[in-house]
């Protein structure tokens, strides 16, 4: 098979083990920067020129998009569709887990436990929203934010009152969560891939730090889940229309909610912490949904 890597840097450690993992496993790879791909339109000819060259022959693309590019990532994205080339993950589900109010819609409607979440738009809503979210503390995050980037914990009524009302002076779109005190700073970083969990890990936040991400200096380890946080992060991958998503999950009294769903997860950390290849199962998955999809096509379905 011949598959493109959309990803803006052949550097980055998920990129190079994906490109490792399927050469070991005999396809031709191609490192492609989305952010230099354009796309022409036409009737019938759905076209994409990167570096002053038409790209054509490709069986499958896997879309390493940055949140910060997902409009022009998952149009790139959407036109390899076009053309009938199998997609890791599909456009309109990256955009959908993307857009976090979107996302925690989808889940609430498909019955999967989440923190209470509130969205408001003025201030005058701020005193009723720390009640339904069960007062002080609570978590206010940024809709745009990534990798802890954006999340804020208001310990006090007040605190939380000034954090809103400056967000809200400045037009700026956020979310308003309940705090789980009983995570202790830990989550769960869960590994789906064609709907079967193939790693799982427990992050720790640091002293001082709520916010368990490795990036912030937050330690992991290998973790058994449940069967109920099993059970949620396939659900929550489906429930998105996500071949393969990274599932936070944190760890409360009634159950596992979801406080996450990534569809571009980083490799590194889950990685060389379960010492599962994941790679490797991301590239077996689109064998079996590529070759699929061709015998598909081939008959007329």
């Amino acid at each position: 098979m011949k598959i493109g890597i959309l990803s803006r840097s052949p550097h980055i450690y998920s990129t190079k083990q994906l490109v490792n993992a399927a050469k070991n496993r005999g396809h031709e790879v191609d490192i492609i920067n989305h952010l230099k791909c354009y796309v022409v339109i036409e009737k019938g000819k759905p076209e994409i020129i990167y570096e002053g060259r038409k790209l054509a022959g490709y069986d499958a693309i896997i879309p390493r998009i940055g949140a910060s590019v997902t409009f022009y990532g998952t149009a790139i994205v959407r036109q390899f569709e076009m053309r009938n080339v199998f997609s890791a993950n599909e456009s309109q589900a990256i955009v959908r887990s993307r857009d976090k109010l979107r996302s925690m819609q989808i889940l609430s409607r498909a019955h999967i436990g989440m923190p209470k979440t509130c969205f408001a738009r003025t201030p005058d809503d701020k005193h009723d929203v720390i009640e339904h979210v069960g007062g002080t503390p609570l978590i206010i995050k940024l809709l745009e934010g990534t990798q802890g980037v954006g999340v804020m914990l208001a310990n006090s009524k007040k605190e939380a009152e000034s954090i809103l009302d400056t967000f809200y002076g400045l037009k700026v779109n956020i979310l308003i969560q309940e705090f789980i005190k009983e995570s202790n700073g830990s989550d769960l970083r869960v590994i789906v891939v064609d709907g079967k969990v193939v790693a799982a890990m427990k992050r720790q936040a640091h002293d001082g730090e709520f916010r368990s991400n490795i990036h912030r200096g937050g330690s992991a380890e290998t973790v058994i889940l449940s069967p109920e946080e099993h059970d949620t992060a396939i659900k929550a991958t489906e429930a998105l229309g996500l071949y393969i998503a990274g599932v936070d999950l944190l760890q409360s009294k009634r159950g596992p909610l979801v406080m996450e769903v990534n569809s571009s997860p980083g490799l590194e950390g889950i990685e060389k912490t379960t010492m599962v290849n994941v790679s490797e199962k991301i590239i077996e998955m689109i064998e079996q949904k590529a070759d699929g999809k061709r015998q598909r096509d081939v008959i007329g379905y």
